[in-house]
């Protein structure tokens, strides 16, 4: 019965009265109450958290939640591109010449994902995406080290983005509210799309600057949602033992830039 009204919660998100109404309950005091049947319910870690169950004010706090140092461990080869969030690989795959990608028999425009501009260079490249259900970790980190070469938004209302979402949804990837940061790791390009999953922004940017450390936060959801990576044509080497589905954690590789 709980786990249902969740669910019914996370999936009202798509509506902006819905969206406010949430985010100002999920913000409040109150909503402290609900975080020990969320944290059962989802079957969250609590040894791994930063914090006491009871020390988070809301619930929005929980659910963005750090964890502690060395709850997470960045592998260090020089080349290694690693998982930027705790979540499930849902698919992997080459973006088509046409400039999309094909997810759960949908074809997603990369074109409207990214902006036309943008779209080219990934063409015949790789896409790989990763789903944040809400009994994940929510903060999002550095894939690589590099450079951010540009950063922008695009998008407004926001659909669920679960497998059924990606399924039997409205264009979610591409027409979803989105943040989207161009990183340069040597000459390679690297797209991080951070698809949100309400009405309102629910993507917040933390990081500083023009340069991203590998396996350092650079972002946070405050809601579940999807990060979509695409990598250009020949940079990218997939690591062999990832088969989608498949659960990932922060800083695991999953592949090298080449």
């Amino acid at each position: 019965m709980i786990k249902s009204l969740y669910r019914l919660m996370i999936e009202l998100t798509n509506r902006r009265w819905t969206s406010a109404l949430l985010q100002r309950f999920a913000r409040s005091k109150w909503s402290r109450w609900a975080i020990p049947s969320f944290s059962r319910i989802y079957n969250i870690n609590e040894s791994e958290m930063e914090r006491e169950l009871k020390e988070y004010p809301s619930l929005h706090e929980f659910f963005i939640r750090r964890l502690k140092e060395g709850a997470r461990i960045t592998d260090e080869s020089p080349d290694s591109v690693v998982s930027p969030v705790d979540a499930v690989i849902e698919d992997i795959g080459s973006i088509q010449s046409s400039r999309i990608i094909t997810v759960k028999g949908k074809d997603y425009s990369i074109s409207e994902m990214l902006g036309e501009y943008k779209a080219k260079k990934y063409t015949d490249g790789t896409y790989m995406i990763f789903y944040l259900s809400p009994s994940h970790y929510h903060r999002i980190h550095s894939p690589v080290t590099g450079k951010v070469a540009d950063q922008w938004v695009l998008g407004s209302k926001s659909y669920p983005v679960n497998k059924w979402g990606l399924k039997y949804g409205r264009s979610t990837l591409s027409k979803n509210y989105r943040s989207i940061t161009e990183v340069m790791r040597g000459t390679a390009s690297i797209a991080i799309v951070k698809v949100g999953a309400m009405f309102v922004n629910s993507i917040e940017l933390i990081h500083e600057g023009d340069q991203l450390e590998k396996g350092k936060e650079m972002a946070y959801f405050s809601f579940g949602s999807t990060v979509i990576l695409l990598f250009e044509r020949g940079r990218f080497e997939l690591n062999p033992s990832i088969k989608a589905p498949a659960h990932i954690r922060v800083g695991e590789r999953i592949g090298n830039i080449l």
